[in-house]
């Protein structure tokens, strides 16, 4: 007997359109009890949680790419799209503070106190991105009345949920994505195979070579006819960054590490700075892309937070957070002190002109490799 062909897909039951719509109805599941303004808040937020799953999926796959030794290097254009993609979402992301912000402070405090003591730093994938990315739980700013972030993830009870569930799932999940990322950046093969000693002479001519900079800079200011004082306090200025930078660069910038942190440390920022200089070398161009990617990344974060905070400042002034948060100072807080790639934005302070960088002895082991 031949088999019945299945009807066509379409369009409503693929994405579940009913599904979807039936979820606008608030704590009493009656979407007919609400006004216009809190049925546009919760279908914002959960446009937010919708982007939030995309850019776990995303950020897990590149994890993934970099706890690979070697990372193939045929795989870097795959990273860098999964960072380009969630560079878009979070630019999307901004743009919906311009919905909430149609609606005034009145209409939001008509239904804002029904959703005491919930809070937006309640969304378990926001902090899972946060966990996946590395941020440090020392530079995580207290919501107000928990003892640790997870704290607030409980039930108002105090038992567990779904949303702490989430979070102990992903921190089991493996590494973040900055420890494996470092990882990778410090295998860099900087002027041939990885080696401490070759590392740390290319990093003292790499200072060397900032010195020779700081000279023809301040030569420019001897030029212009600045005034004797001018020009020692801006060589002294010269003089401290160029300091900074040696610090920074031999890993001196922690004085309580121990020797073996500090290589670690080293290798990281020679992969930076080598990538970064040399990156006309055809091998160093992909993984020079997935620097800049990762820079747009936390970039685009960082302005979704800044936006987030002026939108609420907007509609509720500086009031206290359902959640018993400081509302907006909490927000700008985090937008200030969610750093977690720092060593990447770091390395821009340091980095020379082209005609300057120092020569290497192995820019062939660079080129192309065509196999016969």
């Amino acid at each position: 007997m031949q088999q019945k062909t299945p009807p066509g897909t379409n369009y409503w039951d693929y994405i579940r359109v009913e599904d979807l719509l039936t979820l606008q109805g608030g704590m009493g599941r009656d979407e007919s009890q609400l006004g216009n303004d809190e049925v546009m808040f919760i279908v914002v937020h959960q446009v937010y949680e919708l982007w939030f799953k995309l850019v776990l999926r995303e950020l897990t796959t590149a994890r993934d790419l970099f706890m690979k030794e070697p990372v193939p290097d045929n795989e870097l254009a795959a990273a860098v799209r999964s960072f380009r993609r969630v560079v878009t979402i979070f630019q999307q992301a901004v743009n919906h503070f311009q919905v909430m912000e149609t609606m005034t402070t009145r209409d939001y405090l008509e239904f804002r106190d029904q959703l005491i003591p919930a809070s937006g730093f309640q969304s378990a994938q926001l902090r899972e991105i946060e966990i996946l990315l590395g941020l440090e739980d020392e530079r995580r700013v207290p919501l107000g009345r928990e003892g640790s972030y997870k704290e607030a993830l409980r039930s108002p009870d105090g038992s567990a949920s779904v949303a702490l569930a989430r979070v102990e799932t992903r921190l089991a999940s493996g590494p973040p994505l900055r420890e494996v990322l470092y990882r990778w950046l410090s295998r860099t093969p900087v002027d041939g195979p990885s080696d401490p000693q070759v590392v740390r002479r290319f990093l003292e001519k790499f200072v060397a070579s900032m010195r020779g900079e700081i000279e023809r800079r301040v030569q420019i200011a001897l030029d212009k006819a600045l005034t004797p004082a001018d020009v020692e306090r801006l060589r002294e200025r010269y003089e401290a960054e160029v300091r900074h930078a040696e610090a920074f660069l031999l890993a001196e910038d922690d004085p309580g590490a121990d020797e073996a942190t500090r290589e670690k440390r080293r290798a990281i920022r020679a992969g930076l700075v080598f990538i970064e200089s040399y990156r006309e070398l055809p091998r160093l161009a992909w993984p020079r892309e997935i620097l800049d990617a990762v820079i747009d990344m936390e970039q685009a974060m960082l302005i979704w937070r800044q936006r987030h905070a002026r939108m609420v400042e907007r509609v509720i002034g500086r009031r206290t957070g359902t959640g018993g948060s400081a509302g907006v100072d909490y927000l700008d807080q985090t937008a200030l002190r969610y750093r977690v790639f720092h060593d990447i934005w770091a390395v821009r302070t340091v980095l020379l002109r082209k005609p300057v960088v120092p020569s290497i002895a192995r820019a062939e082991d660079y080129g192309f490799r065509i196999e016969d």
